[in-house]
Protein backbone atom coordinates (compact mmCIF):
# COMPACT_ATOMS: atom_id res chain seq x y z
CA UNK A 1 0.00 0.00 0.00
CA UNK A 2 2.94 2.19 0.78
CA UNK A 3 1.52 5.13 2.44
CA UNK A 4 0.65 4.56 6.09
CA UNK A 5 -2.81 5.17 7.00
CA UNK A 6 -3.91 8.30 9.51
CA UNK A 7 -5.37 6.24 12.64
CA UNK A 8 -8.36 8.08 13.82
CA UNK A 9 -7.91 7.69 17.80
CA UNK A 10 -4.07 7.28 17.62
CA UNK A 11 -3.32 9.89 15.26
CA UNK A 12 -1.43 10.92 12.25
CA UNK A 13 1.86 7.72 11.87
CA UNK A 14 4.54 9.15 13.85
CA UNK A 15 2.30 10.80 16.74
CA UNK A 16 2.96 9.66 20.32
CA UNK A 17 -0.42 8.97 22.30
CA UNK A 18 -3.42 9.77 21.18
CA UNK A 19 -5.57 12.39 19.72
CA UNK A 20 -5.88 14.60 22.45
CA UNK A 21 -9.99 15.23 22.02
CA UNK A 22 -10.28 11.46 22.26
CA UNK A 23 -7.66 10.63 25.31
CA UNK A 24 -10.55 9.79 27.25
CA UNK A 25 -11.99 6.86 24.70
CA UNK A 26 -7.57 5.85 24.70
CA UNK A 27 -7.24 5.70 28.67
CA UNK A 28 -11.07 3.40 28.51
CA UNK A 29 -9.23 1.01 26.10
CA UNK A 30 -6.28 0.73 28.15
CA UNK A 31 -8.21 0.20 31.06
CA UNK A 32 -10.55 -2.51 29.66
CA UNK A 33 -8.84 -5.72 29.53
CA UNK A 34 -9.09 -7.58 25.53
CA UNK A 35 -10.95 -10.17 27.16
CA UNK A 36 -13.70 -7.85 28.91
CA UNK A 37 -14.25 -6.43 25.11
CA UNK A 38 -14.32 -9.66 23.86
CA UNK A 39 -17.03 -11.39 26.22
CA UNK A 40 -19.03 -7.59 25.62
CA UNK A 41 -18.57 -8.30 22.11
CA UNK A 42 -19.71 -11.95 21.83
CA UNK A 43 -22.77 -10.83 24.24
CA UNK A 44 -23.50 -8.36 21.42
CA UNK A 45 -23.33 -10.69 18.54
CA UNK A 46 -25.84 -13.27 20.29
CA UNK A 47 -28.33 -10.72 20.99
CA UNK A 48 -28.43 -9.88 17.43
CA UNK A 49 -28.26 -13.29 16.79
CA UNK A 50 -31.52 -14.34 18.31
CA UNK A 51 -33.48 -10.97 16.76
CA UNK A 52 -32.47 -12.38 13.44
CA UNK A 53 -30.24 -9.48 12.61
CA UNK A 54 -28.77 -11.21 9.65
CA UNK A 55 -28.11 -10.62 5.83
CA UNK A 56 -28.33 -13.28 3.38
CA UNK A 57 -25.39 -14.15 0.86
CA UNK A 58 -26.18 -15.21 -2.70
CA UNK A 59 -24.50 -17.81 -4.25
CA UNK A 60 -23.19 -19.39 -1.51
CA UNK A 61 -24.03 -23.28 -0.58
CA UNK A 62 -23.73 -22.83 2.91
CA UNK A 63 -24.46 -20.45 5.65
CA UNK A 64 -26.64 -18.21 3.29
CA UNK A 65 -27.70 -16.64 6.43
CA UNK A 66 -25.20 -14.51 8.40
CA UNK A 67 -24.96 -11.78 11.05
CA UNK A 68 -22.92 -9.12 9.91
CA UNK A 69 -19.58 -8.96 12.48
CA UNK A 70 -19.88 -5.99 14.94
CA UNK A 71 -16.83 -4.60 16.67
CA UNK A 72 -16.99 -3.29 20.39
CA UNK A 73 -14.37 0.07 19.67
CA UNK A 74 -16.38 2.81 19.11
CA UNK A 75 -15.37 5.15 15.96
CA UNK A 76 -15.76 8.70 17.52
CA UNK A 77 -16.98 11.86 15.39
CA UNK A 78 -15.81 15.44 17.09
CA UNK A 79 -18.56 18.06 16.97
CA UNK A 80 -16.88 20.34 14.52
CA UNK A 81 -16.03 17.41 12.09
CA UNK A 82 -19.59 16.97 12.06
CA UNK A 83 -20.85 20.20 11.49
CA UNK A 84 -18.72 20.33 8.35
CA UNK A 85 -19.16 17.00 7.17
CA UNK A 86 -23.41 17.94 7.74
CA UNK A 87 -23.22 20.64 5.97
CA UNK A 88 -21.12 19.25 2.82
CA UNK A 89 -23.68 16.06 2.73
CA UNK A 90 -26.73 18.77 2.87
CA UNK A 91 -25.26 20.36 0.03
CA UNK A 92 -24.44 17.11 -1.99
CA UNK A 93 -28.27 15.89 -1.56
CA UNK A 94 -29.81 18.75 -2.09
CA UNK A 95 -28.07 19.15 -5.68
CA UNK A 96 -29.06 15.08 -6.34
CA UNK A 97 -32.55 16.09 -5.84
CA UNK A 98 -31.91 19.14 -8.25
CA UNK A 99 -30.71 16.70 -10.83
CA UNK A 100 -33.16 14.44 -10.69
CA UNK A 101 -35.55 17.10 -10.83
CA UNK A 102 -33.56 18.39 -13.96
CA UNK A 103 -33.28 15.07 -15.60
CA UNK A 104 -36.66 13.81 -15.67
CA UNK A 105 -38.24 17.53 -16.25
CA UNK A 106 -36.40 20.58 -18.70
CA UNK A 107 -32.81 18.59 -18.74
CA UNK A 108 -30.92 22.05 -18.70
CA UNK A 109 -27.75 20.17 -17.30
CA UNK A 110 -27.84 18.52 -20.87
CA UNK A 111 -28.54 21.48 -22.78
CA UNK A 112 -25.99 23.59 -21.10
CA UNK A 113 -23.43 20.77 -21.77
CA UNK A 114 -22.17 19.81 -18.57
CA UNK A 115 -22.82 16.07 -18.90
CA UNK A 116 -22.78 14.49 -22.43
CA UNK A 117 -26.45 12.95 -23.16
CA UNK A 118 -25.39 9.69 -24.08
CA UNK A 119 -24.38 9.45 -20.73
CA UNK A 120 -28.00 9.63 -19.37
CA UNK A 121 -30.10 8.49 -22.17
CA UNK A 122 -27.63 5.29 -22.45
CA UNK A 123 -27.80 4.33 -19.01
CA UNK A 124 -29.62 1.50 -17.83
CA UNK A 125 -30.58 3.25 -14.69
CA UNK A 126 -32.64 5.99 -16.42
CA UNK A 127 -36.31 5.64 -16.52
CA UNK A 128 -37.76 7.18 -19.73
CA UNK A 129 -41.14 5.95 -18.05
CA UNK A 130 -41.23 8.57 -15.08
CA UNK A 131 -39.91 11.20 -17.12
CA UNK A 132 -42.58 14.14 -16.77
CA UNK A 133 -43.53 12.96 -13.22
CA UNK A 134 -43.56 15.27 -10.62
CA UNK A 135 -43.53 13.61 -7.07
CA UNK A 136 -45.34 15.23 -4.28
CA UNK A 137 -43.22 18.31 -3.49
CA UNK A 138 -40.02 17.55 -5.98
CA UNK A 139 -38.47 15.28 -3.71
CA UNK A 140 -37.48 12.47 -5.53
CA UNK A 141 -34.65 11.18 -3.23
CA UNK A 142 -35.59 11.20 0.05
CA UNK A 143 -33.08 8.92 1.68
CA UNK A 144 -29.59 8.93 0.48
CA UNK A 145 -27.13 7.04 2.38
CA UNK A 146 -23.80 9.09 1.08
CA UNK A 147 -20.28 6.84 1.05
CA UNK A 148 -17.56 8.80 3.02
CA UNK A 149 -13.62 7.95 3.10
CA UNK A 150 -11.16 9.86 5.56
CA UNK A 151 -7.68 9.70 4.54
CA UNK A 152 -6.49 12.44 7.29
CA UNK A 153 -7.10 14.79 10.08
CA UNK A 154 -9.59 16.51 8.14
CA UNK A 155 -9.87 14.64 4.75
CA UNK A 156 -13.16 13.18 3.94
CA UNK A 157 -14.00 12.14 0.72
CA UNK A 158 -17.15 11.24 -0.87
CA UNK A 159 -16.78 7.32 -2.08
CA UNK A 160 -20.34 6.82 -3.77
CA UNK A 161 -23.48 7.76 -3.73
CA UNK A 162 -26.75 5.54 -2.36
CA UNK A 163 -29.79 7.24 -3.71
CA UNK A 164 -32.40 4.00 -4.50
CA UNK A 165 -32.79 2.33 -1.70
CA UNK A 166 -29.81 2.82 0.79
CA UNK A 167 -29.72 0.05 3.62
CA UNK A 168 -27.71 -0.21 6.52
CA UNK A 169 -29.52 2.10 9.08
CA UNK A 170 -31.26 -0.99 11.37
CA UNK A 171 -27.45 -1.62 12.01
CA UNK A 172 -26.46 1.42 13.08
CA UNK A 173 -29.77 1.33 15.59
CA UNK A 174 -28.89 -2.09 16.89
CA UNK A 175 -25.26 -1.04 17.30
CA UNK A 176 -26.31 1.92 19.55
CA UNK A 177 -28.61 -0.18 21.82
CA UNK A 178 -26.13 -3.12 21.87
CA UNK A 179 -22.87 0.19 23.40
CA UNK A 180 -25.50 1.37 25.58
CA UNK A 181 -26.27 -2.03 27.05
CA UNK A 182 -22.86 -3.09 27.08
CA UNK A 183 -20.40 -0.35 27.95
CA UNK A 184 -22.76 2.38 29.64
CA UNK A 185 -19.39 3.65 31.22
CA UNK A 186 -18.74 5.38 27.48
CA UNK A 187 -21.98 6.96 27.51
CA UNK A 188 -21.33 8.56 31.23
CA UNK A 189 -17.15 9.65 29.40
CA UNK A 190 -18.46 11.31 26.28
CA UNK A 191 -21.86 13.70 25.31
CA UNK A 192 -23.14 11.28 22.53
CA UNK A 193 -25.95 12.44 19.69
CA UNK A 194 -28.56 9.89 19.89
CA UNK A 195 -29.75 7.95 16.67
CA UNK A 196 -32.69 6.48 18.61
CA UNK A 197 -34.83 9.01 17.31
CA UNK A 198 -34.66 8.20 13.05
CA UNK A 199 -37.55 6.31 13.06
CA UNK A 200 -39.46 9.13 13.60
CA UNK A 201 -37.26 11.11 11.51
CA UNK A 202 -38.30 8.70 8.91
CA UNK A 203 -41.74 8.54 9.39
CA UNK A 204 -42.16 12.06 9.52
CA UNK A 205 -40.18 12.58 6.34
CA UNK A 206 -42.97 9.98 4.99
CA UNK A 207 -45.87 11.63 6.20
CA UNK A 208 -44.48 15.40 4.89
CA UNK A 209 -44.54 14.36 1.30
CA UNK A 210 -48.05 12.81 1.75
CA UNK A 211 -49.86 13.53 -1.90
CA UNK A 212 -52.59 16.27 -1.80
CA UNK A 213 -55.55 14.90 -0.69
CA UNK A 214 -53.87 12.52 1.68
CA UNK A 215 -56.07 13.51 4.66
CA UNK A 216 -54.42 14.59 8.67
CA UNK A 217 -53.80 11.15 9.22
CA UNK A 218 -51.51 9.63 5.91
CA UNK A 219 -51.41 5.76 5.72
CA UNK A 220 -47.91 4.78 5.39
CA UNK A 221 -46.62 1.52 4.38
CA UNK A 222 -42.73 -0.28 3.60
CA UNK A 223 -42.98 -2.35 0.69
CA UNK A 224 -40.99 -5.31 0.89
CA UNK A 225 -39.95 -8.13 -1.91
CA UNK A 226 -40.33 -11.04 1.02
CA UNK A 227 -37.99 -12.49 4.00
CA UNK A 228 -35.75 -14.04 1.21
CA UNK A 229 -34.59 -10.62 0.07
CA UNK A 230 -30.86 -9.93 2.06
CA UNK A 231 -32.08 -7.06 3.92
CA UNK A 232 -35.79 -8.46 5.08
CA UNK A 233 -34.63 -7.63 8.39
CA UNK A 234 -34.00 -3.91 8.36
CA UNK A 235 -37.57 -3.40 6.36
CA UNK A 236 -39.41 -5.48 9.22
CA UNK A 237 -37.62 -3.42 11.82
CA UNK A 238 -38.15 0.10 10.23
CA UNK A 239 -41.94 -0.86 9.79
CA UNK A 240 -42.41 -1.70 13.41
CA UNK A 241 -40.45 0.69 14.63
CA UNK A 242 -42.45 3.16 13.01
CA UNK A 243 -45.70 1.77 13.83
CA UNK A 244 -46.87 0.63 9.82
CA UNK A 245 -47.32 -1.85 7.86
CA UNK A 246 -44.98 -4.17 6.16
CA UNK A 247 -46.93 -5.02 2.96
CA UNK A 248 -45.21 -7.65 -0.16
CA UNK A 249 -47.05 -7.01 -3.43
CA UNK A 250 -50.04 -9.15 -2.90
CA UNK A 251 -51.15 -6.95 0.14
CA UNK A 252 -51.59 -3.94 -2.67
CA UNK A 253 -54.32 -3.50 -5.45
CA UNK A 254 -54.50 -0.19 -7.71
CA UNK A 255 -58.29 0.74 -8.71
CA UNK A 256 -59.18 3.79 -10.15
CA UNK A 257 -55.50 4.87 -10.41
CA UNK A 258 -55.34 4.44 -6.13
CA UNK A 259 -53.22 2.29 -4.15
CA UNK A 260 -55.17 1.02 -1.24
CA UNK A 261 -53.91 -1.68 1.31
CA UNK A 262 -55.94 -4.80 1.85
CA UNK A 263 -56.94 -5.98 5.34
CA UNK A 264 -59.17 -8.24 7.19
CA UNK A 265 -61.76 -4.44 7.59
CA UNK A 266 -61.64 -3.96 3.74
CA UNK A 267 -59.54 -1.89 1.55
CA UNK A 268 -57.98 1.03 2.93
CA UNK A 269 -56.42 3.94 0.92
CA UNK A 270 -52.48 4.25 0.94
CA UNK A 271 -50.50 7.77 0.24
CA UNK A 272 -46.78 6.82 0.91
CA UNK A 273 -45.11 3.76 0.30
CA UNK A 274 -41.54 3.04 1.69
CA UNK A 275 -40.27 1.14 -0.96
CA UNK A 276 -37.43 -1.62 -0.69
CA UNK A 277 -38.31 -2.74 -4.54
CA UNK A 278 -35.91 -2.09 -7.10
CA UNK A 279 -37.21 0.01 -9.83
CA UNK A 280 -36.71 -3.26 -12.35
CA UNK A 281 -39.56 -5.08 -10.13
CA UNK A 282 -41.82 -2.17 -8.63
CA UNK A 283 -44.93 -2.21 -11.35
CA UNK A 284 -45.10 -5.24 -14.05
CA UNK A 285 -47.05 -3.27 -15.91
CA UNK A 286 -44.10 -0.50 -16.95
CA UNK A 287 -40.92 -2.38 -16.24
CA UNK A 288 -40.51 -6.09 -15.99
CA UNK A 289 -44.11 -7.57 -16.82
CA UNK A 290 -42.48 -11.22 -15.15
CA UNK A 291 -41.88 -9.34 -12.01
CA UNK A 292 -44.07 -11.02 -9.03
CA UNK A 293 -42.20 -8.45 -6.62
CA UNK A 294 -44.59 -5.65 -7.82
CA UNK A 295 -48.13 -3.96 -7.73
CA UNK A 296 -49.82 -3.59 -11.32
CA UNK A 297 -51.05 -0.20 -12.06
CA UNK A 298 -48.77 1.81 -9.41
CA UNK A 299 -47.16 3.77 -11.81
CA UNK A 300 -50.19 5.00 -13.02
CA UNK A 301 -51.43 5.58 -9.43
CA UNK A 302 -47.95 7.66 -8.83
CA UNK A 303 -48.28 9.66 -12.10
CA UNK A 304 -51.74 10.80 -11.55
CA UNK A 305 -50.51 12.38 -8.10
CA UNK A 306 -52.13 9.95 -5.59
CA UNK A 307 -49.40 8.45 -3.74
CA UNK A 308 -45.37 9.23 -2.75
CA UNK A 309 -43.20 6.36 -3.28
CA UNK A 310 -39.69 6.68 -1.76
CA UNK A 311 -37.69 6.99 -2.75
CA UNK A 312 -38.61 7.84 -6.12
CA UNK A 313 -38.67 5.45 -9.53
CA UNK A 314 -35.62 6.50 -11.09
CA UNK A 315 -33.42 7.43 -8.92
CA UNK A 316 -30.68 5.30 -9.88
CA UNK A 317 -29.53 7.69 -12.53
CA UNK A 318 -28.27 9.50 -9.73
CA UNK A 319 -26.29 6.79 -7.61
CA UNK A 320 -25.00 5.43 -10.62
CA UNK A 321 -20.33 5.71 -10.45
CA UNK A 322 -20.32 7.48 -13.89
CA UNK A 323 -22.80 10.06 -12.98
CA UNK A 324 -20.67 10.25 -9.88
CA UNK A 325 -17.20 10.85 -11.53
CA UNK A 326 -19.20 14.13 -12.40
CA UNK A 327 -21.17 15.00 -8.73
CA UNK A 328 -18.63 18.07 -8.83
CA UNK A 329 -19.80 19.47 -11.84
CA UNK A 330 -23.53 18.88 -10.97
CA UNK A 331 -23.16 20.51 -7.46
CA UNK A 332 -21.47 23.76 -8.97
CA UNK A 333 -24.24 24.06 -11.61
CA UNK A 334 -26.90 23.33 -9.46
CA UNK A 335 -25.66 25.63 -6.37
CA UNK A 336 -23.39 28.21 -8.22
CA UNK A 337 -20.36 27.01 -5.83
CA UNK A 338 -17.48 24.02 -5.81
CA UNK A 339 -18.50 20.99 -3.57
CA UNK A 340 -17.54 21.06 0.03
CA UNK A 341 -16.78 17.44 0.46
CA UNK A 342 -14.89 16.29 -2.84
CA UNK A 343 -14.86 13.31 -4.81
CA UNK A 344 -11.97 10.58 -4.63
CA UNK A 345 -10.21 11.42 -8.28
CA UNK A 346 -11.67 9.23 -10.78
CA UNK A 347 -10.77 8.05 -14.14
CA UNK A 348 -14.01 7.33 -16.59
CA UNK A 349 -12.92 4.27 -18.53
CA UNK A 350 -15.48 5.33 -21.39
CA UNK A 351 -12.79 8.43 -22.16
CA UNK A 352 -9.95 7.06 -24.67
CA UNK A 353 -7.16 9.04 -22.51
CA UNK A 354 -8.31 8.00 -19.24
CA UNK A 355 -8.89 4.30 -20.27
CA UNK A 356 -5.19 4.12 -21.30
CA UNK A 357 -4.05 5.34 -18.15
CA UNK A 358 -5.58 2.77 -15.99
CA UNK A 359 -4.38 0.23 -18.11
CA UNK A 360 -1.07 1.07 -17.83
CA UNK A 361 -1.60 1.58 -14.02
CA UNK A 362 -3.96 -1.51 -13.10
CA UNK A 363 -1.66 -2.73 -10.39
CA UNK A 364 -2.03 0.59 -8.72
CA UNK A 365 -5.78 1.36 -9.00
CA UNK A 366 -8.97 0.23 -7.80
CA UNK A 367 -11.45 0.14 -10.73
CA UNK A 368 -15.22 -0.67 -10.48
CA UNK A 369 -18.41 -1.10 -12.15
CA UNK A 370 -20.23 1.56 -13.25
CA UNK A 371 -23.34 0.02 -11.85
CA UNK A 372 -22.22 -2.53 -9.37
CA UNK A 373 -22.76 -2.57 -5.49
CA UNK A 374 -21.94 -4.61 -2.78
CA UNK A 375 -17.88 -5.02 -3.16
CA UNK A 376 -19.12 -7.47 -6.59
CA UNK A 377 -17.35 -6.51 -9.99
CA UNK A 378 -14.36 -4.51 -8.64
CA UNK A 379 -10.34 -4.88 -8.55
CA UNK A 380 -7.98 -3.85 -5.68
CA UNK A 381 -4.78 -3.46 -7.81
CA UNK A 382 -2.51 -3.84 -5.20
CA UNK A 383 -3.68 -7.24 -3.64
CA UNK A 384 -5.14 -8.66 -6.68
CA UNK A 385 -3.65 -11.66 -8.72
CA UNK A 386 -2.01 -11.77 -11.98
CA UNK A 387 -4.85 -13.22 -13.22
CA UNK A 388 -7.09 -11.34 -11.61
CA UNK A 389 -6.03 -7.97 -13.42
CA UNK A 390 -5.19 -9.41 -17.15
CA UNK A 391 -8.98 -10.70 -16.52
CA UNK A 392 -10.10 -7.37 -15.68
CA UNK A 393 -7.57 -5.77 -18.84
CA UNK A 394 -9.69 -7.67 -21.07
CA UNK A 395 -13.09 -6.74 -19.51
CA UNK A 396 -12.08 -3.00 -19.56
CA UNK A 397 -10.94 -3.55 -23.25
CA UNK A 398 -13.62 -5.06 -24.75
CA UNK A 399 -16.73 -2.64 -22.75
CA UNK A 400 -14.70 0.60 -21.08
CA UNK A 401 -17.95 2.30 -20.64
CA UNK A 402 -19.09 0.50 -17.65
CA UNK A 403 -15.93 1.14 -15.65
CA UNK A 404 -14.53 3.53 -13.60
CA UNK A 405 -11.24 3.59 -11.62
CA UNK A 406 -9.74 5.35 -8.64
CA UNK A 407 -6.74 5.22 -7.01
CA UNK A 408 -5.83 2.81 -3.86
CA UNK A 409 -6.61 5.94 -0.57
CA UNK A 410 -4.67 5.11 2.46
CA UNK A 411 -8.21 4.71 4.62
CA UNK A 412 -8.06 5.60 8.04
CA UNK A 413 -8.27 3.04 10.38
CA UNK A 414 -9.77 2.46 14.24
CA UNK A 415 -8.57 -0.18 16.32
CA UNK A 416 -10.31 -2.62 16.29
CA UNK A 417 -10.75 -6.14 18.55
CA UNK A 418 -8.96 -9.48 17.10
CA UNK A 419 -7.90 -12.29 17.69
CA UNK A 420 -4.09 -11.01 18.58
CA UNK A 421 -5.42 -7.80 20.55
CA UNK A 422 -6.63 -4.14 19.32
CA UNK A 423 -5.59 -3.73 15.79
CA UNK A 424 -5.59 -1.17 13.19
CA UNK A 425 -8.71 -1.52 10.50
CA UNK A 426 -9.68 0.09 7.82
CA UNK A 427 -13.35 1.90 8.08
CA UNK A 428 -15.91 3.87 5.91
CA UNK A 429 -18.95 5.27 6.98
CA UNK A 430 -22.48 5.66 6.06
CA UNK A 431 -24.67 8.89 6.90
CA UNK A 432 -28.18 8.97 6.47
CA UNK A 433 -30.04 12.26 4.71
CA UNK A 434 -33.35 12.84 4.80
CA UNK A 435 -35.14 15.14 2.55
CA UNK A 436 -39.09 15.77 2.90
CA UNK A 437 -41.03 19.21 2.51
CA UNK A 438 -39.17 20.13 5.56
CA UNK A 439 -35.59 20.45 3.74
CA UNK A 440 -33.01 18.07 4.59
CA UNK A 441 -31.65 16.79 7.90
CA UNK A 442 -28.74 14.46 8.59
CA UNK A 443 -29.02 12.07 11.17
CA UNK A 444 -25.98 12.32 13.88
CA UNK A 445 -24.32 9.11 13.20
CA UNK A 446 -24.21 6.22 10.67
CA UNK A 447 -23.05 3.09 9.71
CA UNK A 448 -19.27 2.69 10.20
CA UNK A 449 -18.24 -0.46 8.09
CA UNK A 450 -14.75 -2.03 9.06
CA UNK A 451 -12.62 -4.34 6.67
CA UNK A 452 -11.98 -7.19 9.55
CA UNK A 453 -9.07 -8.26 7.18
CA UNK A 454 -5.47 -7.55 8.39
CA UNK A 455 -4.62 -4.81 5.27
CA UNK A 456 -8.04 -5.22 3.42
CA UNK A 457 -9.58 -1.81 2.28
CA UNK A 458 -13.00 -4.09 1.54
CA UNK A 459 -15.85 -3.30 3.76
CA UNK A 460 -18.86 -4.75 2.52
CA UNK A 461 -20.20 -7.12 4.67
CA UNK A 462 -20.57 -9.57 1.63
CA UNK A 463 -17.12 -9.52 1.73
CA UNK A 464 -16.39 -9.75 5.04
CA UNK A 465 -16.93 -6.63 6.54
CA UNK A 466 -18.16 -5.83 9.80
CA UNK A 467 -19.67 -2.73 11.75
CA UNK A 468 -19.08 -0.17 14.27
CA UNK A 469 -20.90 1.85 16.29
CA UNK A 470 -20.33 5.87 14.95
CA UNK A 471 -20.35 8.09 18.15
CA UNK A 472 -20.83 12.14 16.97
CA UNK A 473 -19.79 13.92 20.43
CA UNK A 474 -21.43 17.16 20.76
CA UNK A 475 -20.31 20.37 22.38
CA UNK A 476 -23.10 21.74 24.21
CA UNK A 477 -25.23 20.05 27.08
CA UNK A 478 -28.75 21.95 25.43
CA UNK A 479 -28.34 20.74 21.75
CA UNK A 480 -31.13 18.69 22.12
CA UNK A 481 -30.21 15.50 21.09
CA UNK A 482 -27.72 14.52 23.38
CA UNK A 483 -27.54 10.89 25.01
CA UNK A 484 -27.08 10.46 28.44
CA UNK A 485 -27.33 7.63 30.82
CA UNK A 486 -29.93 9.76 32.99
CA UNK A 487 -31.80 10.65 30.28
CA UNK A 488 -32.80 8.84 27.17
CA UNK A 489 -30.90 5.75 27.87
CA UNK A 490 -32.77 3.08 29.89
CA UNK A 491 -31.13 0.87 32.73
CA UNK A 492 -29.40 -2.17 31.88
CA UNK A 493 -31.92 -4.43 32.68
CA UNK A 494 -34.56 -2.40 30.58
CA UNK A 495 -32.74 -2.14 27.66
CA UNK A 496 -32.14 -5.88 27.74
CA UNK A 497 -35.87 -6.26 28.52
CA UNK A 498 -36.59 -4.17 25.67
CA UNK A 499 -34.33 -5.61 23.25
CA UNK A 500 -36.10 -9.48 23.83
CA UNK A 501 -39.32 -8.03 23.53
CA UNK A 502 -39.27 -5.33 21.02
CA UNK A 503 -39.53 -7.56 17.70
Amino acid sequence: MGKQAFDEIHGAPGQVGARPELAELHRWLDDTPPDELRRRQYSAETTFRQLGITFAVYGESEASERIIPFDIVPRVFLADEWRRLSEGLIERVEAINAFLVDIYGERRILKEGVLPADLIFGNAQFRPEVAGIRPPHDVWAHICGIDLVRTGPNDFFVLEDNARTPSGVSYMLENREAMVRLCPELFSRFRVAAVDSYPDMLLETMRSVTPRGGGQNPICVVLTPGHYNSAYYEHSFLADSMGIELVEAADLVVDDDIVYMRTIAGRVKVDVIYRRVDDDYLDPLVFRPDSLLGVPGLIAAYAAGNVAIINAPGNGIADDKAIYSYMPDIVKFYSGSSPKLPNVETWRCREPQALRYVLDHLEELVVKLVDGSGGYGMLVGPTASKAEIERFRAALIAEPQRYIAQPTLALSTVPTLADSGLCPRHVDFRPFVLTGSQGVRVVPGGLTRVALREGSLVVNSSQGGGTKDSFVLMESPHDGMVQSLDGMTQSIGEMTQSLDGAR
